[in-house]
């Protein structure tokens, strides 16, 4: 099984992260540059989508991806980016995963009110923008979230779940022909997920240092899980965009 990670398209938070004045939006849309950046995924994966060598290994996608599923989170910013790949590829199963969503959820920034937990967008927002998304049945109006912030030890175990879920869903079986995941979520969800895989200490660096990843909006990061073992293929991939729309 493969999977593919790709990071949302630049949101609104992420492009007024160095103001002091801007007040961050709980479940923030994507901005121009990152639906732009979202179109150049999606067509660069539509005309990567076939693979044109089936006998080669193919570590770096140099013919093609063959994507057979794709996940997204449903934060808005991560919706909006799949659905563009979604609609482009056409008749491959396109599923919310809940559990793929960014750290602490989704929460009120405002003074007073800020790690507040509030209710996510509902069931409507998602049916009238994206009605090709498969929504989970428990999905309704009262909104996908509504539950506290997500404290810091609930982080890692929600990521040790999504890994163990997906290989149990997705994983190679006898007789099934491989399986190539797309994930779209987010840059903070990516470092737990990598920990996952490698069971390395969250942010924990040699000689004191704090780890991290650097993901760029609508990259793509390849892993390949076999039966002995798990490969990270690349990280941070973003030849698809020029270099005027590579935003982190």
């Amino acid at each position: 099984m493969q999977l593919y990670f790709i990071r949302h398209g630049q949101s609104i938070n992420n492009a007024n992260s160095d103001s002091e004045t801007y007040q961050e939006h709980s479940d923030p849309y994507l901005t121009m540059n990152g639906k732009q950046q979202a179109r150049l995924l999606a067509e660069y994966l539509k005309n990567s989508q076939k693979i044109s060598n089936p006998a080669s290994r193919n570590l770096h996608n140099e013919y093609g991806f063959g994507f057979t599923h794709i996940y997204t989170s449903l934060m808005e910013r991560a919706v909006e980016t799949a659905s563009y790949t979604a609609r482009a590829l056409g008749n491959i199963p396109f599923t919310a995963w809940v559990e793929i969503h960014e750290e602490g959820g989704i929460y009120a920034r405002e003074e007073g009110e800020r790690f507040n937990g509030l209710p996510g967008k509902p069931r409507s927002f998602f049916e009238t923008n994206f009605p090709e998304l498969e929504l989970p049945t428990s999905l309704s109006e009262a909104g996908w979230w509504n539950r506290p912030f997500e404290d810091e030890i609930q982080r890692q175990p929600r990521a040790d779940k999504v890994l163990a879920e997906l290989l149990a869903k997705h994983g190679d079986k006898e007789g099934q022909t491989e399986e190539r995941i797309v994930f779209v979520s987010h840059g903070g969800f990516f470092v737990r997920f990598l920990s996952a895989v490698l069971q390395l200490p969250w942010r924990q660096g040699a000689h004191g240092l704090r780890s991290w990843f650097m993901l760029h909006n609508c990259s793509i990061s390849r892993f390949d899980f076999q039966k002995d073992y798990a490969m990270i293929s690349y990280v941070n991939n973003t030849s698809h965009l020029p270099a005027e729309l590579i935003t982190g």
